[in-house]
């Protein structure tokens, strides 16, 4: 399969307050090793790889103890308050490492670790000619219902055009730079980089993935993983 060379950033600056533990979820333990070390392995063994960065909270006291922090093919950089915050620090690190403006970039959750080979070939072959770019998403299976102010179901939503938003997010490398810049500039909220490239006046494509790429959030989903990786390692 032909696939684009592209890099790749990792915002891993965040606490994970909704997993209630002694550290930042993307340092918990999942099969032996943490969720970023897992995360990580999705890119590095990948032939069109050409740099990734990790951007990272600047008094991280993890990152220094894992093994993958030695590896030449990772470079850091400091995260900020918010996600676009670090992944535009990720960008300027990008930017020294020989990025330009029409490389293609990837950005991923860290505790995003179950990402397969096969949706990220998918992604890159989909949206290797595409002008804008996208993301890998996944249709919304459930019924949806909008709330009113006092809790109760205000109406039933269609889902039949609603899409749940993952990553990788895969955009060049400029006009993400760019998006990011002005949207924080004007105080937009950005919650992931697609809405970044939207809110400049961009479309970007879905592109379907497998719903297990979750994203761990709840303590709960860690126990999915687990259960999981124990069958599958």
């Amino acid at each position: 399969m032909n696939t684009p060379d592209f890099w790749v950033v990792i915002p891993a600056a965040g606490v994970g307050a909704r997993m209630l533990a002694d550290r930042p979820k993307q340092y918990l333990a999942l099969a032996g090793r943490c969720l970023l070390e897992h995360t990580l392995d999705c890119f590095l063994d990948h032939p069109g790889l050409k740099g990734l960065v990790v951007s990272l909270a600047a008094e991280d006291p993890y990152w220094p103890a894992l093994a993958c922090s030695h590896d030449p093919r990772i470079s850091r950089a400091e995260g900020g308050a918010e996600r676009a915050d670090s992944v535009l620090q990720g960008l300027l690190r990008l930017t020294e490492l020989g990025a330009t403006e029409h490389d293609w970039v990837l950005v991923h959750d860290a505790a995003r670790p179950n990402l397969s080979r096969f949706d990220l070939d998918r992604l890159l072959t989909e949206l290797a000619a595409d002008p804008v770019g996208g993301l890998l998403a996944v249709p919304v299976r459930d019924t949806l219902k909008r709330a009113s102010a006092d809790g109760r179901v205000a109406h039933t939503v269609d889902r039949s055009q609603i899409w749940q938003a993952y990553t990788p997010q895969m955009f060049r490398f400029g006009a993400l730079q760019r998006a990011l810049a002005e949207a924080l500039v004007a105080e937009v909220a950005i919650t992931d980089e697609a809405s970044a490239i939207e809110w400049a006046g961009q479309a970007p494509r879905l592109i379907e993935g497998r719903a297990d790429n979750l994203k761990v959030t709840r303590p709960e989903d860690l126990e999915w993983l687990r259960l999981r990786w124990s069958h599958k390692h």
